[in-house]
């Protein structure tokens, strides 16, 4: 039952032909999971609260950092440094006290995702890498959950909503994720700053009819859309069978599948290999990151030149026999660095800076 607060706030809803009461208390009664307080989840966030959803938890680990603040609209200047998770939800509860926040400052795992989504009747996946959303997929399969996907980057956006009523998966529209170097992120690509708020802001309306029973969701079918010439497309989307035999999750797939845990090494470790002189360093970020800030003493081949055929010039210098650190924005393009340094030039020992120059600064 609604409140006397809770029937003043959502009178427009309560008007509305076709919606009305009982759907406003499902809405109350409704439980969502985002994963991401980026791009796509911060506005996601803002409509679900906005509409009374009854329960909200938020997963992300990253800190709020100046690029971020060109499209994740729920972070100012004063919230650099700060968690997203914490900061959305602070946000969130300010905007509306009705609404129960959960913020999970962690990233979404294995050992966690299960549960999380469990607990939710609908997820929306706000992530910007392959990883995590076939992570999303597999577990929504399993616990039979649908997940509402939406995907940005340069000027195109996606939407559609999985795993709802035994239509088609995440995995029937890609099977299996793509090579690492095929498959930039918006930090290497780019994105239009508004491009992020609209997809997050239909990825909310899509969880808002799911929950309410209002309307019909994309389901079987993805939207995609060009924010330069306004031009939308509705693509149909068979269920395909084979994507359903889920039964556990697979270990992290995506840009890490081809690279070992014991391939990556923690900040502070690496803190400690540099105070004893004992490492070299490695900068596989684009000539714009590195102008931005970099870990010094470091050489510096972009990601692209390490698949290149003269590229065993640009490594001369570095020692295969000897410990090197390869890093990047976010620990992404270093790993599939390691794996070409490793099968390619040799380098057994080298590895990966996990979360890459971002982690590097949280401990300063």
């Amino acid at each position: 039952m609604l409140t006397a607060e809770e029937l003043a706030r959502y009178q427009r809803h309560l008007a509305l032909q076709g919606f009305g009461l009982a759907a406003q208390e499902r809405l109350k009664a409704g439980k969502v999971l985002v994963v991401g307080a980026g791009g796509l989840g911060c506005p996601a966030l803002l409509y679900l609260a906005a509409a009374g959803v009854g329960r909200i938890v938020l997963v992300d680990s990253d800190r709020v950092e100046a690029s971020n603040l060109q499209r994740q609209v729920l972070y100012t200047e004063e919230d650099l440094g700060q968690p997203k998770a914490e900061v959305a939800a602070r946000r969130l509860r300010a905007r509306s006290s009705l609404v129960d926040v959960v913020a999970v400052a962690d990233r979404l795992r294995r050992d966690n995702v299960l549960d999380l989504i469990r607990a939710s009747d609908v997820v929306i996946d706000g992530s910007d890498n392959f990883a995590t959303r076939y992570l999303v997929n597999d577990a929504c399969v399993m616990v039979d959950r649908p997940f509402v996907y939406g995907a940005v980057q340069g000027f195109d956006g996606q939407l559609s909503v999985f795993n709802w009523r035994g239509g088609p998966t995440y995995r029937c529209l890609f099977p299996s994720p793509p090579p690492a170097e095929l498959a930039p992120n918006c930090a290497q690509a780019g994105v239009l700053g508004v491009l992020p708020g609209i997809v997050g802001t239909w990825q909310a309306g899509e969880a808002i009819k799911i929950l309410a029973g209002v309307g019909e969701p994309l389901s079987g079918k993805l939207l995609l859309w060009n924010a330069l010439t306004m031009n939308v497309q509705l693509i149909s989307l068979a269920a395909d069978p084979k994507s359903r035999p889920i039964r556990e999750l697979a270990a992290d797939e995506g840009y890490a599948a081809c690279a070992s845990a014991s391939w990556e090494i923690e900040p502070a470790e690496l803190r400690s290999l540099m105070s004893l002189g004992a490492v070299q360093l490695l900068d596989v970020r684009e000539d714009w990151e590195r102008a931005r800030d970099a870990i010094v003493p470091s050489r510096h081949v972009p990601l692209g030149q390490l698949e290149e055929p003269l590229v065993a010039d640009l490594l001369e210098g570095l020692r295969p026999d000897l410990p090197i650190i390869v890093y990047c924005a976010a620990g992404v393009r270093s790993l599939r660095a390691v794996t070409l340094l490793r099968e390619r030039f040799g380098f057994r020992a080298a590895r990966s800076l996990r979360g890459g120059i971002h982690s590097w600064r949280a401990i300063g």
